[in-house]
């Protein structure tokens, strides 16, 4: 059963706090009340309350004081302001001190209310981002851990990716198909999903579909008995078995054998598998990712591959978007992979220009997470100094081109990155304004000729704070 929002009202007008009371208890909330800021302060210690509606004027104290003392006795309380006539500077900087939103009098219910659903639903999306970034980091340690690799970046295309690695990863055996481009990290998000599931203490397996050859495909997957063949010397293993109780990872899916693809389908429907020269049957409890870099629906429309075990597989699929689609987490992946090879090869430590990142961020990267990997370990390599500058990147005459035709005089030519892509334009803008003002959020707004608040703004939105 979904908890009830706990409000309190904070007004020494009792007139006005009765009629928002009871209007808010007949919407079924949990309403407290107090007309003395102490008393506001008590029931925030008591209650914690989820929101709270708070008077600028209160009797012996500012109501931005009480916000304050209200943030320090509990962070996750969110403030709504009630403002009288000419009381704008005052909300402004209640909005600076944390306040989320605000009504002004004379008001009516139905504006408090439109308040409180606005709220409401910005506390149950921090919340989600707030178990997204908890299972992050969970996943990042445990991939860490098991791999040594991590899985970077803040986007909100991270964001998302990692909430359906998540919900996927609590069924017990939902088959799943992860489908991108190559070097997106498709067997890196297969890890992610095991080691976020209850399978994380068993095997995760990896299989390369493209390496199999059709005649040792049952033997490979299925396991074969002593004597089952010319060469069989031993009882043999099959994958399935190898994986029993943890995960079975299917590269290059659309790479098997169409003859087999029947075979796999039986497996993943009976949960059974019987060796190569035996008469009986097994049952495993495996979960099987299987991931392409192809269009698999295009393929079983054209009878390129099996309709039915496309199907199968099609239960949950998760695209994973290229990286030029979130450029914005470029910064950080490379400052993870220089880190990763200064320390692989005994380097003195050695930083990122920011004229490196503008020609990361100028360039496509169609190999994706691979190739910017790629890029910096020869970059790492080629360095002498402690920075890492443009010149250190070897590209081929097409990637140069690309980047020149995005760059001019060595900054970028805002008005034709990204094909007019508007928001991505202005991320990296804000990214710029923030580097060449150190992280100052004031001066990098007065660069970009914006308010504070307006850039503070336009940083959540895209996840970059």
């Amino acid at each position: 059963m979904e908890k009830k929002l706990s409000i309190l009202i904070v007004d020494d007008e009792q007139r006005l706090v009765d009629e928002i009371s009871e209007f808010l208890k007949s919407k079924k909330f949990n309403v407290f009340f107090a007309n003395h800021p102490d008393k506001a302060l008590e029931l925030t210690k008591n209650h914690l309350p989820d929101i709270v509606i708070l008077d600028i004027r209160l009797p012996g104290r500012s109501g931005l004081d009480v916000l304050g003392d209200i943030k320090k006795i509990n962070p996750l309380s969110e403030v709504i302001m009630i403002s009288g006539h000419g009381d704008m500077n005052t909300v402004i900087e209640a909005m600076r001190r944390g306040a989320i939103d605000y009504f002004a009098q004379p008001f009516r219910l139905p504006d408090v209310y439109k308040a409180i659903v606005r709220t409401q639903r910005f506390i149950q999306i921090s919340n989600e981002l707030k178990l997204v970034r908890s299972n992050r980091d969970v996943l990042s340690k445990k991939l860490l851990e098991n791999i040594g690799v991590q899985l970077i970046g803040n986007s909100n295309s991270m964001v998302e990716l990692i909430g359906m690695m998540t919900k996927v990863a609590q069924t017990p055996n939902t088959s799943v198909l992860v489908l991108g481009e190559s070097g997106t990290g498709k067997e890196l998000v297969a890890h992610g999903i095991h080691y976020l599931s209850q399978r994380s203490e068993n095997m995760f397996y990896s299989v390369n579909c493209s390496a199999v050859p059709e005649t040792l495909f049952e033997s490979e997957f299925f396991g074969h008995k002593k004597g089952a063949f010319t060469g069989a010397d031993s009882d043999k293993e099959g994958w399935f078995e190898i994986a029993d109780g943890g995960t079975l990872f299917l590269d290059e899916i659309s790479d098997m054998p169409l003859g087999q693809q029947a075979k796999l389908l039986r497996v993943l429907e009976e949960r059974k598998v019987s060796k190569i020269g035996s008469r009986k049957s097994k049952q495993v409890d495996v979960r099987v990712i299987a991931a392409s870099n192809t269009d698999l629906e295009k393929l079983a429309n054209e009878n390129k591959f099996r309709p039915d075990l496309f199907h199968r597989l099609n239960i949950f699929v998760i695209n994973i978007p290229p990286l030029r689609s979130h450029k914005e987490d470029i910064p950080a992946l490379a400052d993870y992979y220089l880190k990763l090879y200064i320390r692989q090869f005994g380097k003195l430590k050695i930083k990122l220009s920011s004229a490196i990142i503008d020609k990361m961020m100028a360039y496509d990267l169609p190999g994706n997470v691979r190739e910017l990997r790629n890029i910096i370990e020869r970059a790492v390599i080629l360095c002498e100094g402690d920075v890492l500058l443009p010149q250190h990147i070897q590209l081929s005459k097409k990637q140069r081109a690309m980047i020149n035709s995005k760059l001019v005089d060595g900054t970028l030519h805002s008005s034709l990155v990204d094909d007019l892509d508007l928001e991505e334009n202005e991320r990296r803008l804000i990214r710029i304004a923030l580097e060449q003002a150190d992280n100052n959020k004031s001066k990098a707004a007065a660069l970009l000729k914006i308010t504070w608040q307006a850039l503070d703004r336009r940083m959540k939105k895209y996840g970059m704070e």
